[in-house]
């Protein structure tokens, strides 16, 4: 009876909400995967912020040939950057008032032997890449905004 009253219970304490198995895995610091997915990113990210940038990586998930990070710039050492004050914003294709400040968000494919950074934002304030053309491709490493 004990046994029937928690599976019960755990039910409604999921509230409806769907659950996930976790399909995707994180490269450890160090490892080459990750060396790779920050490079493949790197130039997107210096091309509006600027050079230098280092990450923080707030998320990295890859699943086969497919990845998906959350990441932070800054400058080395953690300087931060002044949206104001970057190539992007001189340039007129950013508009640091209507962002969230420099949080990427980026979708990677591995092409043979090389991660490719094939979608990515900076600063959005939505979640664009839960779209269903997105999740068509990368739901493996995005699975709670691919419902």
């Amino acid at each position: 009876m004990r046994l029937i009253f928690a599976l019960v219970l755990g039910v409604f304490a999921m509230d409806g909400a769907p659950v996930f198995a976790q399909s995707y895995s994180e490269p450890a610091r160090g490892t080459a995967t990750r060396a790779a997915l920050m490079d493949a990113i790197r130039p997107h990210v210096e091309w509006d912020l600027g050079q230098p940038i280092e990450f923080v990586v707030d998320e990295l998930r890859v699943a086969g040939d497919v990845a998906y990070g959350s990441l932070s710039p800054q400058r080395p050492g953690g300087g931060a950057i002044d949206l104001y004050d970057t190539p992007g914003s001189r340039r007129g294709e950013m508009e640091p008032e209507y962002m969230d400040g420099t949080h990427v968000a980026v979708l990677y494919r591995k092409l043979r032997e090389t991660w490719v950074a094939v979608h990515h934002s900076i600063g959005a304030t939505d979640v664009w890449f839960a779209a269903p053309d997105y999740c068509i491709e990368y739901a493996a490493v995005i699975p709670e905004w691919c419902k």
